[in-house]
């Protein structure tokens, strides 16, 4: 941890804003004392956090929201890599020192002091306009709430680090509790609702909108609503408002076919809230994921160029979630390809979602992530209506346009994905909403953490892992709903970073 703390002191590497917002491109042998001067050096500064996203949503945060859940798993790993498979098996221990989870605790902490550093240095430069100022923090204070949030799901309490530290500060720091961390989410948050634009003229098509700090409030709410917090009514409440601001919202509109949302020339799209953007063409800002997760040892019957990786690969039980005729399948993913050459039908499924040629040999895509969108909103609306005891109707609206979308995407079967009847108990209406969200959302890394906040991980993966290796090979123990804080980062301040239980 010493050297991702005291890296806050110093200045990350900042990236420029071009022609174009996702023309991330590297300033190099910046000089700190020179910079950090006009609105353009600011503005660049607000890029960083955003890049070093990608160093996150490339890998590590799909081994954490899908692997670790029921609908991935990796059809092929180098070697026999415990850092790999044991996020997968619950039968493996995910020990502390697994590279992976030093990784995305370190990589998450680069987003979070590249975000401080905006927020340390904004007040000193003069800006023409106050409402750029702050719509700048807006952005760095939303890049950080994101990044925490996925280290609060992922580890529990962890440290807060809010600004720039002294190496004195950052050995006086220990964890927190999650409470504090998701109050300072919201905190984070409400000032970018406040501060963020409606939308953005097109080259700077991107950014962090008002629209995306509401939905992900909504998020962050449902959450803490749920385990482990428990919060209950009054945040199910505050989810509901948030949701409902976004649905009203015209800007914003599901996509009227599936598939197109996740074409490379429809990124930005009306339906989505926001995305990590990439773009490739050998500047090292391309997505990796149809190269990953397309079976290891396929040809050129998966993608064109590039190697293969294996990664990823949907579990019987995902491909079994699909209802007959369901397009959003076929789109998501596959059950097997045809070998090229021979024309053997190989049976190893893989991940089709997120299609491109890649530009070079390395793993170089057009395709951006997109972390949060409106048909994600809707299902969270439903939910926490049921979850209130209210309208049931209108819970059941929003729950049917997402399956109404379904059918009307190119390659549905007549009659499927038909709409769901008015429900008989609250019961079988989360258990819908639940099948549905993994369906729409697969493979989006929003399923662990459903399983989580509602409290049917346990349930759900002990029968998953039943069904993958013929038994239950572990005891169920609440201590697998968190990874566990790196060895690295214990042994660099054992005072005042202690492991989670269990580990």
């Amino acid at each position: 941890m010493k050297r991702y703390i005291i890296a806050s002191m110093l200045v990350c590497a900042s990236l420029s804003c071009t022609d174009n917002f996702i023309d991330l491109q590297p300033i190099s042998d910046m000089n700190a004392g020179n910079f950090y001067k006009t609105e353009q050096d600011m503005n660049q500064a607000v890029m960083s956090p955003y890049a070093s996203l990608r160093d996150v949503y490339n890998q590590l945060y799909i081994f954490a929201g899908e692997v670790r859940s029921d609908n991935t798993t990796f059809s092929w790993v180098p070697g026999s890599s415990k850092d790999m498979t044991s996020i997968d098996n619950f039968g493996d221990i995910l020990l502390s020192d697994n590279q992976n989870v030093l990784d995305l605790w370190n990589r998450s902490y680069v987003t979070i002091l590249r975000a401080n550093i905006v927020l340390d240095k904004i007040d000193a430069v003069p800006f023409r306009d106050e409402k750029l100022k702050a719509q700048y923090k807006a952005e760095a204070r939303f890049l950080r709430a994101l990044t925490y949030f996925w280290l609060v799901r992922v580890y529990g309490d962890v440290p807060k680090v809010d600004k720039q530290l002294s190496v004195e500060e950052a050995y006086s720091l220990g964890r927190v509790s999650s409470e504090e961390i998701y109050n300072f989410i919201v905190e984070d948050l409400t000032f970018a609702e406040a501060n963020l634009p409606q939308t953005y003229a097109t080259n700077d098509k991107g950014r962090v909108t008002q629209g995306g700090a509401k939905g992900l409030l909504a998020k962050v709410y449902m959450t803490m609503a749920g385990y482990p917090l428990k919060k209950g009514a009054s945040h199910y409440a505050q989810a509901e408002a948030k949701a409902l601001e976004v649905i009203n919202n015209p800007q914003y509109a599901l996509v009227a076919d599936y598939k197109s949302l996740f074409s490379v020339t429809n990124k930005n799209n009306s339906e989505s809230l926001f995305e990590i953007q990439y773009k490739k063409g050998g500047t090292s800002t391309g997505s990796p994921w149809s190269n990953n997760f397309a079976p290891r040892f396929s040809n050129k019957e998966v993608v064109l160029v590039g190697d293969k990786s294996g990664f990823n690969a949907p579990t019987p039980s995902m491909s079994a979630a699909y209802e007959p005729g369901d397009p959003r399948k076929a789109i998501s993913m596959s059950d097997d390809y045809v070998s090229d050459p021979g024309g053997t039908r190989i049976n190893e499924k893989y991940v089709r979602k997120y299609y491109d040629v890649s530009f070079s040999v390395a793993p170089d895509n057009d395709n951006n992530w997109i972390e949060l969108r409106l048909a994600d909103v809707y299902l969270l609306y439903s939910e926490a209506l049921v979850r209130q005891k209210k309208q049931p109707q209108t819970a059941l609206l929003y729950l049917n346009k997402i399956r109404q979308r379904a059918r009307s995407t190119a390659g549905a079967t007549a009659g499927a994905v038909a709409d769901y009847a008015p429900f008989t108990s609250d019961a079988a209406f989360l258990l819908a909403i639940e099948k549905e969200r993994r369906v729409e959302l697969a493979f989006e890394n929003h399923r662990w953490f459903d399983l989580v906040r509602t409290e049917r991980a346990q349930a759900v993966m002990s029968q998953e892992q039943k069904e993958q290796n013929g038994f239950n090979p572990a005891t169920w123990s609440d201590h697998m709903l968190l990874f566990p804080i790196p060895l690295q980062v214990i042994q660099s301040n054992p005072e005042k970073i202690k492991q989670n239980p269990g580990y």
